[in-house]
């Protein structure tokens, strides 16, 4: 544990230390130095605006990952466990995948508006469709050996997919919920540059259009942060519920 948190350590000095040269060459005139931001972060945090900021971001973003979260994961259940309905609405998540969804947002604000409405869509089509594909997969790839060894101790349908299908591909679908949540904090943001310039969007449009660099990069390294922990939260969970699928790394 303590060679991964030094590699962990190591790798974010590397990091904020490249940023710090790129910074001091500079490579643009447009690209503050680490200190600059996180300056700018503290002077932020000091007098309370990222906090209203998030206030406002956060309302379309926990809401569309809560509904993406759920929704994901019944229909991926639903998907991976009958053929009828994966041939009916699998090649509908794979399109909502591959198409860029960013093309969509005028749409949604001729239906919907530019309230909370629209930006939880955004947040719910960004971050959906990994979700499901991700628990259909999961599902569908379940040993069947396993699953027929469950049905021979007389296991009932619900047993299979509680205690059976559902631990064994809690994995892949993890991993499809922290790539989908990823994919939500982007359309969150998203939502906030291109719909109304609120929240943590509202920061980066006012700094960039008034050139306060380190203010806009400030804003978005508050936003990675952020992800980073509920990511990090998120395994914890994982490990918390399906502590028998934890996976050691050699470099561990």
């Amino acid at each position: 544990m303590n060679r991964s948190l030094f590699l962990k350590l190591l790798s974010a000095f590397i990091v904020f230390g490249t940023w710090e040269l790129a910074g001091r060459i500079p490579v643009s005139y447009a690209f503050p130095t680490f200190f600059e931001s996180m300056q700018a972060l503290f002077a932020m945090t000091m007098d309370g605006s990222i906090f209203v900021a998030y206030a406002e971001t956060l309302k379309p973003l926990t809401l569309g990952v809560a509904i993406s979260a759920v929704s994901g994961i019944g229909l991926g259940l639903w998907i991976g466990l009958s053929s009828r309905f994966e041939w009916l609405f699998s090649p509908i998540f794979i399109v909502m995948q591959a198409a860029p969804l960013a093309a969509l947002i005028p749409i949604l604000v001729m239906a919907y508006g530019i309230g909370l409405t629209s930006k939880v869509f955004v947040v719910c089509i960004m971050a959906m469709p990994v979700i499901v594909l991700n628990t259909a997969s999961a599902v569908r790839n379940t040993p069947t050996s396993i699953k027929d060894m469950g049905r021979s101790f007389l296991a009932t349908d619900r047993d299979v997919i509680l205690k059976i299908i559902i631990p064994a591909a809690s994995p892949v679908i993890f991993s499809g919920l922290r790539l989908g949540i990823s994919a939500g904090f982007i359309g969150a943001i998203l939502s906030e540059l291109k719909i109304t310039p609120t929240g943590v969007g509202d920061i980066i449009t006012y700094s960039r259009s008034i050139a306060d660099y380190p203010s806009m990069y400030a804003a978005i390294f508050s936003i990675i942060v952020l992800a980073v922990l509920f990511l990090n939260g998120l395994e914890r969970v994982e490990n918390y519920l399906f502590e028998g699928n934890n996976r050691g790394y050699v470099s561990d």
